[in-house]
């Protein structure tokens, strides 16, 4: 059995794709939210953008994919939350821990991005239903 305190401490933010950032980012912020990261990623249809916005220990991902990409967000019929965080301390021994228990990441190895000041490296596995939990370890 797993010791979950040994993977992750806490939920560490929401990820949410928005079709147009210009609008989403004054609608957080009317809610109390801060701008605490701005950053850009690539995608396999162009470059995407992502920003972090943050109210006391709610941490919420935004993010814009491609203008080519934007209508498969606007037809979803599923929600528009596409991943829970968890924050871990060692991203690799979480990967190596779930790997030995049988969980399947969906990557072959935690993969980093360039957020926040110094990255972050990250990995995804699937629950029952399909749903997206992500681990993530910030630089």
């Amino acid at each position: 059995m797993i010791k979950p305190e040994l993977l992750f401490t806490k939920i560490q933010h929401l990820g949410i794709p928005v079709t147009d950032l210009s609008r989403s980012i004054p609608f957080y912020q009317n809610l109390g939210f801060q701008l605490v990261m701005d950053s850009p990623f690539d995608h396999q249809e162009g470059q995407g953008r992502c920003i972090m916005m943050q109210k006391i220990e709610i941490l919420l991902e935004l993010y814009q994919f491609p203008l080519s990409t934007l209508e498969s967000i606007r037809t979803r019929r599923d929600g528009h939350i596409d991943h829970i965080a968890f924050d871990v301390p060692d991203i690799d021994q979480a990967f190596e821990v779930l790997s030995q228990n049988g969980f399947i990441p969906l990557e072959s190895s935690p993969v980093f991005l360039p957020f926040w000041a110094r990255g972050c490296r990250f990995f995804n596995i699937l629950g029952p239903d399909g749903e997206r939990l992500e681990f993530n370890q910030i630089l």
